[in-house]
């Protein structure tokens, strides 16, 4: 039975009990741990893969990165390539060598987050939350995640994953009916990835809530191959 250990990374402001479900379908074949967040308010790219590195209890791990978290997952492969056995980026913003998660936006979305981020901070409004991340869940669900929700500093945004390193093993899953990250942008993040986009789950933006058992036979499929 497959005991590779692997580290989950949330999408931006995401509590990390979205995972729950997940983590117990993959209990009986990989150990799992929920990365950390840094305590400093305006930590930066490379503070929040550190922290996510240091949540890691194995020497080599896998990660699955959603949304933001890829990101999160190139700066940590920059930092500790070693380390990272393999990568699956789940409806995940996998930024091309050079540019920042707010670069890797398309305009004029780059320019309207800016300016946001400016003037209200890291925390969108509970409306734009419920509408987007958490559109497709119900309404229990989206009550607690919008309760939860966890501003993040402005580096994790703006900051530019250094190097481009990649592990050999990497894939991308994709979420069809996504209305905070489209499919034509996740198909965009897959390439930057250097990987097709060949699966894809028909959920929202949050599989492991949405369909947690369908994503926990995902990452078991990349896993396993």
């Amino acid at each position: 039975m497959n005991q590779e250990p692997l580290l989950l990374v949330s999408g931006a402001g995401l509590p990390s009990w979205i995972w729950d479900q997940v983590r117990k379908e993959l209990a009986p074949s990989h150990p799992t741990v929920v990365a950390e967040r840094p305590r400093d308010a305006g930590a930066s790219l490379s503070q929040y893969a550190a922290a996510a590195l240091a949540s890691a209890p194995w020497e080599r791990f896998a990660v699955v990165a959603h949304s933001s978290g890829g990101t999160v997952a190139a700066e940590m492969i920059a930092l500790a390539p070693d380390r990272v056995t393999a990568l699956l980026a789940v409806s995940a913003v996998v930024p091309e060598p050079g540019h920042s998660f707010i670069t890797s936006m398309p305009f004029p979305q780059r320019l309207v987050l800016s300016l946001a981020m400016r003037l209200a901070g890291t925390r969108p409004p509970d409306a734009a939350i419920r509408r987007g991340v958490a559109g497709r869940v119900d309404q229990e669900t989206a009550d607690r995640i919008v309760a939860d929700f966890i501003p993040e500093s402005p580096g994790l945004y703006r900051n530019k994953p250094q190097g481009r390193a990649v592990p050999e093993r990497r894939g991308y899953l994709s979420t069809s009916q996504d209305a905070e990250l489209p499919i034509t942008l996740q198909r965009r993040f897959a390439l930057n990835l250097g990987t097709p986009c060949n699966e894809s789950l028909a959920t929202g933006h949050l599989p492991m809530l949405e369909a947690p058992e369908a994503l926990a036979q995902q990452i078991e499929s990349f896993l396993a191959g």
